[in-house]
Parts: C-alpha cells; sequence; structure tokens
C-alpha cells in the first residue's frame, strides 16, 4: 500500500522543503545530502503519481497538488504527535494504587487520602478496600503501589508496623451470662482477627457460638448495636453511644493486640512518587499513626 511508504521522515522531509522553499536549505537543516533528499522528493511523487514541487528561481514551491498533500502530511505528523503527548500524559498519569483493609479504611486514613486528592487533583487514585488477605494477595500480585492491612497476611516486611488493641465490645446494655455459651459477632473466613478470637476464647475455655458472620465492618458493628453478640473491635470503630467495652470480669479475654502494617512499592515515575510521599506524611502526622511501633 502507498500508504505503508508514507513514512514519518519521508512526510517530515516534504514538510520542511515546503515550508523553507528550498531543498538545499532543507538538507542543511537535517544534516543530510541535497541528493538524498532530492531522491526522496522523486520517490515521493513516484508513490503518489503526482508531481508535489515546481522550481522557481529561487529555490522550490508546492504544486497545487503539491499544496493539497502538505496539508495531509502536516496533518498526519501532528497526530503522531498528539499521539504520543498523549501516551506522556497517560504514564504520568498512571494511578496511585492504594489498598486497605476495610477496618482500617473507616478511620483517620480517608482524612490522609483527602489531603493527597488535594494536594494532588490530577493524580488519579485507584482505592481498593477489602479484607487484609485479599490485600496482601493483590500486593502479592503486583496490583498494588501501597497496602495496609495485618502483617500476618503478608509475606514480605512492612516499611512501617503498628500495634493496633483490639476490643471486646457489646451493645450498650451487653451483660453477657458466664454460664451460657458466649454469642460472638466474626469477620468471615479468611480472616486473622476471626483465628485470634477463637484462640483466645478456646485459652480461656470459654463455650461460644457465632451468630452473625460478615466481611463487612459495617455489618458487625449494627450486629453488636443490636445485641447480636459482642465482637472484636478496634478504638476507631468504636461507639460509645451504642456500645460498651466488655471487662475481662465478664469472663473474657484481655484485648487483643494486632500488628499492621504498611507496605510501599517503589515508583519509577516522579510525579507519582511525589503524590505517595505526601500521602505518607499525612499518615504520619495523622492519629492513626500516632500508636506506631518501630519496626
Amino acid at each position: 500500500m502507498i500508504s505503508d511508504a508514507l513514512t514519518p521522515d519521508l512526510l517530515r522531509a516534504y514538510v520542511s522543503v515546503c515550508r523553507l522553499g528550498s531543498l538545499s536549505r532543507a538538507a542543511e537543516q537535517a544534516g543530510r545530502a541535497q541528493s538524498a533528499l532530492s531522491m526522496q522528493m522523486r520517490r515521493l511523487e513516484d508513490l503518489l503519481g503526482k508531481r508535489l514541487l515546481r522550481r522557481t528561481g529561487r529555490g522550490v514551491v508546492p504544486t497545487v497538488e503539491g499544496e493539497v498533500f502538505l496539508s495531509y502530511a502536516t496533518r498526519m505528523l501532528h497526530l503522531g504527535e498528539e499521539a504520543v503527548a498523549r501516551l506522556g500524559e497517560c504514564r504520568a498519569g498512571d494511578p496511585v494504587r492504594i489498598g486497605l483493609a476495610e477496618e482500617i479504611a473507616i478511620g483517620t486514613l480517608p482524612e490522609a487520602l483527602g489531603r493527597l486528592r488535594r494536594a494532588h487533583p490530577e493524580l488519579p487514585l485507584d482505592v481498593v478496600v477489602d479484607h487484609s488477605i485479599a490485600i496482601a494477595d493483590r500486593w502479592r500480585d503486583g496490583d498494588l503501589d501501597l497496602a495496609i492491612a495485618t502483617c500476618s497476611s503478608f509475606a514480605g516486611d512492612a516499611a512501617e508496623t503498628w500495634d493496633v488493641e483490639l476490643l471486646w465490645v457489646g451493645a450498650i446494655d451487653s451483660d453477657p451470662d458466664s454460664t451460657r455459651p458466649l454469642e460472638i459477632i466474626a469477620y468471615a473466613e479468611p480472616c486473622f482477627w476471626r483465628r485470634r478470637m477463637v484462640e483466645a476464647l478456646a485459652e480461656c475455655q470459654r463455650d461460644y457460638r457465632v451468630t452473625l458472620t460478615s466481611q463487612s465492618i459495617a455489618a458487625i458493628r449494627s450486629g453488636v448495636e443490636n445485641g447480636l453478640g459482642i465482637a472484636l473491635m478496634m478504638d476507631e470503630c468504636f461507639r460509645s453511644e451504642t456500645m460498651r467495652v466488655l471487662p475481662v470480669s465478664a469472663g473474657l479475654p484481655a484485648p487483643l493486640v494486632v500488628q499492621y502494617g504498611l507496605y510501599v512499592r517503589d515508583r519509577t515515575h516522579a510525579a507519582t512518587a511525589a503524590a505517595m510521599d505526601h500521602f505518607l506524611a499525612s499518615l504520619r502526622g495523622s492519629n492513626f499513626t500516632a500508636r506506631r511501633a518501630h519496626a
């Protein structure tokens, strides 16, 4: 096909000759021999079957057909440049992919994400909220640039770690009967919190039965508030107006401690790296990381 032979180099040479009105000046600007450029122009005319250039006493000018082709050649070159620029913008605008454990995502982290959005409105975010094991799976598959979840779900080392205390929480009027099986609300498997809950109850030899299972912290909190059972809950999820922290004297284990980690993947794009640095700085300045332990 003729269009296959119309390479950017050939189009660019023709446009240059037309704009400068001289084969010698176009060749000099391109750093090429005039004979090579003249051969290119003859080849172009042979491909199109039209005479494109007309010699004058001062150089060359496009013929009527040459003016028509000049318009197309200019547009084709502009489209190529536009495509390269647009793809460059896409690379610059690659989203920061952030994975958050759900129980963490409802606390102070949204504030840090909001600050990131306001500081870098041009940078798209791709935030995934899921349980810790699912977040760790996404991290392992390379689908996330930053993740915050339980350390036990990850194989590698975290950039930073901190301890979170899990409280035994019931409805505001909850008063568990130590002579009866404890009604508990738990996350669905796979869940590190659930395993810790079951292990702790077994260690203190407390019988129990699961009344509600969910992967949603909102559903678990609603179940607690409506008296369906007690659950493990971090302080940020606790509502003092509808819930109460149950004491060890109620026949319950002591509050549990779970370690969370911040996992950061290196990014090569400067704008993305700057945005992630801003996000991490926001986290370090929040109450969320005030409890941070040294890794």
